[in-house]
Parts: C-alpha cells; structure tokens; sequence
C-alpha cells in the first residue's frame, strides 16, 4: 500500500480510534453478570448509549428498551461511519454494511412467515444498510410474505427473493449467496487486497459454521453443497467438496489441515456443542481483523475491525440480558460471550 493509500484513509481511521475509544471495556461484562436488567440498562444509559435510552425510555420499558436502544445505537454508530468517510472507503463501508438490508429481510420475511406482530419484528431490525428505517415499518405493515416481497420489486434484492416458494431456509441462503457476489465483485473492483483477503476469510468462517451445523444435522452432500457460500480464502470448491463428503468424525479430523483448527481446537472435546464452535469462529474473525489492522494502521482494515467490534458489543450485550431474563446461569452465559 503506497503513501497516496495510506493518507486517504488518515481521517477516517482518526474518527475510528476515537470511535473506538468507547467501546464498553471487556473487564465490563463479568460486573454486569453481577446486575439486575435495570442496573445494566441504567449503566449503559451513562454511556454512548444514553441518547438511545433517554429518547427511547418514553415507548418501551425492560428488555423492550434495552434491545431497541442496541438496535438504534448500532444503526446511528454505522451511519456515522458512512457520514465521516469519503471515496474508496466510503465505497466499501457502504458495500459491506448491506449485509443489514438483507438481515433486514430475512427478519421481516421470518416474522411473517411464522405470525409474529409488527412490534416482535421491528424489535430486531437494523436499519444500518440502504434500507431506512420509515421504509421498513411500512414493509413490516404488510400481511404476507408475497405482499412483502413485491414491495422489493426494484430493489437489487427482488430477483432472488421472487424465487421465494415457501422454502424459507432456501431463499435466505440466495440472499446471503448475492449479497457475498456482489461484495467480491465492489472489493475486487477498488484493488483493495486487503479488505478482499478478510472477506474471503469471513466467507471461511461462515461455511464452517453451516458445514458444523449441516453435519451434525445428518444431510446428505449435495444437500451441503448447495447452501455452501463461493469464494473463500482456505475453503477452495475442492476442499468444500471434500469436507462435504466426509461424515461428521472425519470432517473434525480433517480441520486440523487449515489454520482455522487453532480457533476450536481447545473445544474439540464438546465440538458436538455447535455454539460453542460458532463463539470461537467469532472470537477468531474479531482477533483475524484486529491483528492485521495493526500491520496496515491506515488502510481499511482498523474501521471493519471497528464495525466487527461495535457489533460484537452489542451481541455481548444483548446475550448478557437474554440470558439473565431466561435465568440462564452465569458460566453458561459467559461461553456465549465474544471477548
């Protein structure tokens, strides 16, 4: 990366680390397992968070008001991100966070395809992508999911989500599948190696988790394959052919041959336990970002470690009190947490 690379990213990296600066400390979260709800909504109601809190204390009270303050605060915190940056990285922030519209999606398309109310699936939107917020409680208004997809029409989403004929799981793989096509194809078209060797990475990780899942739910190979994501970085098409073919024993076994291995490593005795595995793909894909950001200090790579760490805040959060509204016990919640 040469210097007319690194001064381009100067400001925005600047906004970052001051950004970054306050983010709930990890030491934080073993003190909030030691707190009621209201003491851990009063708590971060002191910090970043306060304006989420205040304005949103008058709708909602509880769990209500501590998850849509998260929400809030996640989308303003992203929306920030794209106010403050300008050209390449704006471009590329831009095109990484419409991962939010397609979360935004499935939520909708989930709730109406199960009966849940306007107000069950607003509480888990992000309105962090292209997608306003306005836009999407009027899409959450309509009764079907055929009514839901049609408002689509026109959006670069509609092509795929018109396949839609009542497999839900098939038409969230599609949508995750082109958001990732799109994405390689933007990155790719900027040069910038970097961003593209991580989000080859990200795609890693995310396979594993579904070949975790899919293995331990006993389906066949071609089954696997088709809701495997194209274009990692060490899961090339031959080893996902390989990893999909092999029964659930040898899949664990042959993991040792990537680098991947180190993150689940110390929980192969439980690799059964697939929350487990996930939390430890998380914790490696945060530690993966944070460590090379350090290597390149003016590239994009310190603000996606930013937009990683601020989500998994909030996942750390949300787990904490879920967990505690549940009566989950304090060592169960505590292997949930990314730290």
């Amino acid at each position: 990366m040469g210097i007319s690379d690194g001064f381009k990213y100067a400001y925005i990296v600047a906004r970052v680390r001051a950004m970054k600066g306050k983010l709930i400390p990890k030491e934080m979260y073993p003190k909030f397992l030691n707190m009621e709800i209201p003491e851990i909504t009063r708590f971060i109601g002191e910090t970043e968070y306060k304006k989420n809190v205040d304005e949103l204390s008058k709708k909602y009270s509880g769990t209500d008001l501590f998850e849509h303050a998260l929400n809030e605060n996640l989308a303003l915190t992203y929306r920030k991100l794209l106010d403050v940056s300008q050209g390449e990285a704006n471009f590329l922030i831009t095109e990484y966070l419409h991962s939010w519209d397609i979360w935004n999606i499935k939520t909708i398309l989930r709730g109406k395809f199960s009966g849940a109310s306007e107000e069950e699936i607003l509480e888990d939107v992000v309105s962090a992508g292209q997608l306003r917020y306005r836009d999407i409680t009027e899409i959450v208004k309509i009764d079907s999911v055929e009514g839901v997809i049609a408002a689509f029409a026109g959006t670069p989403y509609y092509h795929v989500l018109q396949e839609y004929s009542g497999d839900l799981a098939d038409i969230e793989n599609k949508l995750d599948k082109m958001y990732y096509s799109s994405l390689l194809k933007a990155v790719s078209s900027t040069g910038n190696k970097l961003f593209l060797k991580y989000l080859r990475t990200e795609i890693d990780l995310i396979n594993l988790k579904l070949l975790f899942r899919m293995k331990r739910g006993g389906m066949e190979r071609d089954d696997i394959l088709k809701m495997l994501i194209p274009g990692g970085f060490e899961l090339k098409e031959t080893d996902l052919n390989r990893l999909s073919s092999l029964s659930f024993d040898e899949f664990v076994r042959a993991l040792e041959d990537y680098s991947y291995w180190k993150a689940i490593s110390d929980v192969s005795e439980d690799l059964s336990s697939l929350f487990n595995v996930e939390t430890r793909l998380d914790k490696y894909a945060q530690s993966y970002i944070t460590s090379i950001s350090y290597y390149y200090p003016l590239s994009i790579l310190p603000v996606l470690a930013y937009i990683i760490s601020k989500k998994i805040e909030i996942d750390n959060l949300r787990i904490v009190v879920r967990g505690k509204e549940t009566a989950l016990k304090e060592d169960i919640i505590k292997t949930h947490l990314v730290m």
